[in-house]
């Protein structure tokens, strides 16, 4: 009896280790969710209407939460910036530092429209102070005038932007400067690139090139550029959504990286409308 006791004891105790458990896995599934929420709300939701530019973003992410980012600000009535980054580092650890770079950029992003390069070396500096030592981001800001089709960026270390031209000749828009939060001294150049009607730019982070069919075979530039040109004809919601349809297609496994994607392209001019809701966010 003593012994059936013991074993009774040991097993309400067993019992009671699990309802513990299953209850803080379920409170944990309420906190990620709301962090999701949270997260879903720092992306953008309506475009800044503009008469020469139509343009998309999407961020479909590996997890609940991750560290990619995308946005769309207003510099003022004509002129846009668009952004993407990435941050070494996945869920949680890099949501917050996401969080943080989107801060960083959104309270101060005006200086762009004066001094690009002082913008971007003071969201480094704060993001070099808030960080911890190995912390950091690439970064694509651009900044497109609406009359001239002039765009102005630098590129912080990201994938280069890739630039489809009208007539099917492509071009890359390569670094500029270095990956922001890995150095306290830091600097940039601004580079140009004119863009015509019928152009298509489109940034993306590693989450689209480096999706695997089988091991060390990857989606690659190679066949992002193909999707591209097969598509350039479509308009950029419809291409954003292609480009990510190829990627989650050629992707054997579950999905390992955020997918970000954000598709720009030059048109004549319009006139111009209420701004539309974000044709792809967060999923």
């Amino acid at each position: 009896m003593a012994s059936q006791a013991g074993v009774a004891l040991e097993n309400i105790h067993l019992g009671e280790k699990i309802a513990e458990r299953i209850e803080a896995e379920r409170h944990m599934a309420q906190e990620m969710e709301y962090a999701k929420r949270v997260q879903a709300r720092l992306f953008p939701h309506r475009l800044p209407a503009m008469k020469t530019l139509e343009y998309a973003g999407c961020c479909i992410q590996a997890r609940q939460v991750g560290g990619d980012y995308f946005d769309f600000l207003e510099l003022r009535p004509g002129r846009l910036a668009l952004v993407l980054a990435d941050i070494a580092g996945k869920g949680i650890s890099g949501a917050l530092l996401m969080a943080n770079l989107q801060a960083n950029l959104r309270s101060q992003y005006g200086v762009a429209l004066e001094d690009l390069s002082r913008l971007l070396k003071s969201v480094n500096q704060l993001f070099y102070q808030n960080s911890s030592d190995g912390n950091y981001a690439t970064l694509f800001f651009a900044d497109y005038d609406d009359s001239s089709g002039r765009l102005r960026y630098v590129n912080c270390g990201h994938l280069p932007p890739l630039l489809l031209r009208a007539d099917g000749k492509l071009e890359r828009l390569s670094s500029t400067a270095t990956v922001l939060g890995l150095f306290e001294e830091w600097e940039s150049s601004v580079a140009e690139a004119q863009l015509a009607a019928g152009d298509t730019l489109v940034l993306y982070t590693d989450g689209v090139t480096e999706a695997e069919k089988v091991q060390d075979v990857q989606f690659g530039e190679s066949r992002l550029i193909e999707t591209m040109l097969a598509h350039r004809h479509l308009p950029v919601g419809a291409l954003l959504k292609t480009i990510v349809e190829a990627v989650q297609k050629f992707n054997a496994g579950p999905q390992a990286d955020d997918i970000t994607l954000v598709v720009a392209k030059r048109i004549a001019a319009r006139v111009l409308m209420a701004a539309p809701v974000c044709t792809a966010a967060v999923q």
